[in-house]
């Protein structure tokens, strides 16, 4: 038997995405990029052959990082307004797709029902087991 404890979510957590966008919008915010995020976006959108232009236009330095841009208002530049649905989403960055599994939302029950307030399908819908959630939030951590 393991002395390691459990995290609080051992049981699992529910999570289906509503298609909301919410968590594309809003406050100001980073979502970090790695290299192969950066060029799969901008193959996506067609601009391997200009990256220069890609990366001045989309993403940001924040230290020796990238994040991408935002409008003002906080909305991501890929998030389209008119269809609530994201222009790169095939290949959007880890960050969006392992949230809501985020160290983050994970540290406590409350930082999770937190969650829960602000994404409407945070503690809806599918059960992911704790090894799924574990898989995600290894991912990055944010």
């Amino acid at each position: 038997m393991s002395n390691e404890k459990k995290p609080w979510y051992s049981d699992g957590l529910q999570f289906t995405c509503s298609g909301c966008g919410d968590c594309c919008t809003g406050g100001a915010g980073y979502v970090w990029v790695n290299k192969e995020e950066i060029h799969a976006i901008a193959a996506q959108m067609g601009m391997l052959d200009d990256m220069e232009t890609f990366m001045s236009t989309y993403t940001r330095k924040v230290g020796i990082r990238y994040s991408l841009k935002e409008y003002s208002n906080g909305d991501c530049y890929f998030f389209d307004n008119q269809t609530r649905r994201c222009n790169v989403y095939n290949a959007r960055p880890r960050q969006c797709k392992t949230w809501p599994f985020w160290d983050s939302n994970l540290k406590s029950e409350k930082t999770w029902k937190q969650t829960c307030q602000t994404c409407p399908g945070s503690g809806q819908g599918k059960l992911h087991t704790l090894g799924q959630i574990e898989e995600q939030r290894k991912q990055i951590r944010v």
